[in-house]
């Protein structure tokens, strides 16, 4: 049996053993679709979609691109980032290739990463916090020492394109960190972790044919079944609430205050939720970032899209505390309090099948917007 030293000494080396952040890359597709495109077809104006959700434009992939063509490129720039392959494939979607059988283990092959353990995690906007968390936890344990974890959708393929509510907020896109053991201390290493559901909100943000409780039938489906639906007023109680106390509690978790945080990124929803979560935990608008005016709400990949975009930045100094923290369907949310990375973020246009591998190159040739985002604020009539 093993003495209280060597008890305490296990124990000293366990927590000190954190995984970290050591590459990133991101994929978009190259179609722009801005709020003036939906205008007609969907009886809204600019100012309509900009003051309830602050978006400005959003991605949509061409016909015949699916997600695991945006996963592999972004997974493919995390790993040309990183400089080093991975041994583990974790795909955040909402969106998968087909419902069987899962769309990792075909990434991973595609990625050239023979026989490597791979996996899908299902919980919608939560899916990259829940599977950065899954990640750490991986090397935590020993069962692997660098994994990859994908956020990737084409939300495009179930939103209702005559749905003013959801169509004017959904875009497609990927992005990918690749992790390693290491120290607390270094840039980019995960401190602390949180992660709840509710499931009795299980048909707040839904797609509700296409599973065994509804079998997509020979005929044609109503569009309430067949495309994504959101009750946006509870879906906003709901993340509001839910993604600050998640943030508390991983801030608590790891011994922070949440002043002392210089990095917050939410999950990319809609400015309104942001800027609430925000305020209430009392971070200054200078230390929130985000791209959703550029690319919309990404579900899974908004998260490593927004940390991409703001690590292509440079505005925030690696070691930095960090927050990040999301909440989608299922009910589901998440938090993590991690150290801010010191990589070099790497883009890549979206693979498919027949294409060539192509080279990665530098998030801010493909993404212009180099100014940091102010904090935005809603008139008191919308809020």
């Amino acid at each position: 049996m093993p003495s209280a030293v060597e008890r305490r000494e296990r124990w000293r080396i366990v927590k000190a053993v954190a995984a970290a952040i050591c590459g990133a890359g991101m994929c978009l597709p190259t179609q722009v679709v801005d709020n003036d495109e939906l205008v007609g077809r969907l009886d809204t104006s600019d100012e309509w979609i900009r003051s309830r959700t602050g978006i400005e434009r959003r991605r949509k992939v061409e016909a015949g691109t699916s997600t695991g063509d945006l996963a592999v490129a972004a997974g493919r720039a995390a790993l040309a980032s990183a400089g080093q392959s991975a041994d583990f494939v974790l795909l955040a979607t909402t969106t998968p290739d087909r419902p069987c059988p899962a769309t990792a283990p075909e990434v991973a092959h595609r990625l050239g990463l023979e026989a490597v353990p791979a996996l899908d995690v299902s919980a919608v906007c939560s899916g990259f916090v829940y599977g950065l968390a899954a990640a750490c936890a991986l090397v935590a344990a020993g069962i692997c020492a660098r994994p990859l974890v994908i956020g990737a959708e084409v939300y495009s393929s179930i939103i209702d394109p005559l749905d003013r509510d959801t169509a004017v907020i959904f875009g497609d896109g990927a992005g990918a960190v690749l992790l390693r053991g290491a120290s607390r201390g270094e840039p980019g290493a995960v401190h602390a972790v949180d992660l709840g559901s509710d499931g009795s909100g299980s048909d707040l943000i839904a797609v509700a044919a296409g599973g065994s409780r509804c079998p997509v039938p020979d005929g044609e489906l109503p569009r309430d079944q067949r495309y994504f639906r959101m009750r946006g007023r509870e879906v906003f109680r709901h993340a509001v609430q839910r993604m600050t106390a998640s943030s508390q509690v991983a801030l608590a978790r790891a011994g922070w205050s949440s002043l002392s945080v210089r990095a917050f990124i939410g999950h990319q929803a809609n400015q309104r939720i942001l800027d609430a979560v925000g305020d209430r935990l009392g971070i200054k608008g200078q230390y929130r970032f985000g791209n959703l005016a550029e690319v919309g709400n990404t579900a899974a990949a908004s998260i490593p899209l927004a940390l991409a975009d703001t690590l292509a930045r440079g505005v925030v100094r690696p070691g930095e505390r960090s927050l990040l923290t999301a909440f989608g369907g299922g009910l589901t949310w998440g938090s993590i309090a991690l150290t801010w990375p010191d990589v070099v973020p790497l883009h890549l246009p979206p693979e498919h099948r027949a294409a060539g591998q192509g080279a990665p190159v530098p998030v801010e040739v493909l993404v212009p917007q180099q100014v940091p985002l102010q904090p935005w604020r809603v008139p008191t009539s919308l809020a």
